[in-house]
């Protein structure tokens, strides 16, 4: 064979392959936008529920004693981090 030949037969199935693919590419595009389309029109994604509103509650009393364990803790804390 010559290097002409052989050239223009490299050529030819480069171009066979990279036609190949870009065929194959655009099918699966293709199919992946009718597929999601699909399952977005007939199975929708549920509502989120709204949060329930925090205007009706009451806010839960504060311990005295939980509190004062807290201050004590911090002070402590910042007392030996000081050094």
């Amino acid at each position: 064979m010559q290097e002409t030949q052989l050239m223009n037969e490299g050529l030819a199935l480069m171009g066979l392959g990279m036609g190949f693919v870009f065929v194959f590419l655009t099918v699966l595009v293709i199919t992946t936008t009718l597929m999601s389309r699909l399952v977005g029109r007939y199975f929708p994604e549920p509502s989120p529920s709204p949060a329930p509103s925090m205007a009706g509650r009451a806010l839960p009393a504060q311990d005295d004693d939980v509190m004062a364990a807290i201050s004590v803790a911090v002070h402590r804390h910042r007392q030996r981090h000081r050094r």
